[in-house]
């Protein structure tokens, strides 16, 4: 039989040849409404500053209002590209009255998504993040940028039934989606089997759990994984982790929003890691 490369065995699909930048993903996910197919748009000036600055990332097109281009005009500047002068009114048509698009669309390709392989290498710097099927991408945008604060890694999510890597995901995450690999996979339990097989302690988030995240030591190679709204994790995932973890509460509410569980969760990681190399 044909040897199984590491991309194949983590659900990957094989990356182009060629230069690549650092901490680029490539999504399946089409971007917003009016991106061509294949194309992600993003908007908002925190994203596109961030994408400008990322040499991984391809300029297809960008649009700017005047006062966005004064406000960008050094990330601009460094990527030698002259912009399309535009109304906010042609980006309301474009991208959607309701989008809150700062007076910037930067049309791009998808970033190329890293091997998982690769995430766990990282994983001795810092903690990776798993999602269990998170579909909102404000959930995830913000995820990923306290997954930027506190030095994680990397995330790890499914192919399917998780947040398109576009435009409303990018402006909640403010830059961190340039900052932050991602990577998609096929099969989140088979994917979590291969992290514990590569030393990878991997905590699942659940609110019902009698061990307190508080009391693991969260040094070392270390995934937490997190469910869906109201969903909680999967079956399959819980049984997969290593073992199950709540944060603490003492309040007269006992769960929390998946982005403030995560931040608390990677922060817990962060000052332990700091002490414990001390």
């Amino acid at each position: 039989m044909k040897p199984t490369s590491p991309r194949e065995k983590y659900g990957q699909r094989p990356r182009k040849s060629g230069p690549r930048g650092p901490q680029r993903h490539r999504s399946a996910d089409h971007g917003p409404k009016g991106a061509p197919d294949g194309h992600v748009q993003l908007y908002g000036v925190h994203a596109v500053e961030a994408a400008l600055r990322n040499p991984g990332r391809s300029i297809l097109r960008l649009m700017m209002t005047e006062n966005a281009e004064n406000r960008l005009s050094d990330a601009v500047a460094a990527r030698h590209v002259a912009p399309e002068r535009v109304s906010p009114r042609d980006l309301d048509r474009l991208l959607g009255a309701d989008t809150v698009h700062q007076g910037v669309m930067l049309e791009t390709e998808p970033l190329e998504e890293p091997d998982v392989f690769e995430l766990v290498a990282r994983a001795d710097a810092g903690p990776l993040v798993v999602l269990d099927q998170v579909t909102d991408p404000h959930n995830v945008g913000a995820i990923l940028r306290s997954a930027a604060v506190f030095g994680a890694a990397g995330l790890i999510m499914t192919r399917r039934h998780s947040a398109p890597l576009d435009g409303t995901l990018a402006k909640s995450a403010s830059g961190a989606l340039e900052l932050v690999p991602v990577a998609l996979v096929q099969n989140l339990s088979r994917t979590i089997a291969e992290l514990k097989e590569h030393g990878t302690t991997v905590l699942g988030l659940e609110g019902s759990s009698e061990h307190a995240l508080e009391t693991e030591p969260l040094t070392g190679r270390l995934a937490l994984v997190f469910g869906a709204e109201g969903k909680g994790l999967r079956e399959l995932t819980r049984e997969s982790c290593d073992r199950l973890v709540r944060i603490s509460t003492s309040g007269p509410i006992g769960s929390l929003n998946v982005s403030n569980a995560a931040a608390i969760s990677l922060h817990h990681a962060a000052f332990k890691r700091t002490h414990h190399a001390q």
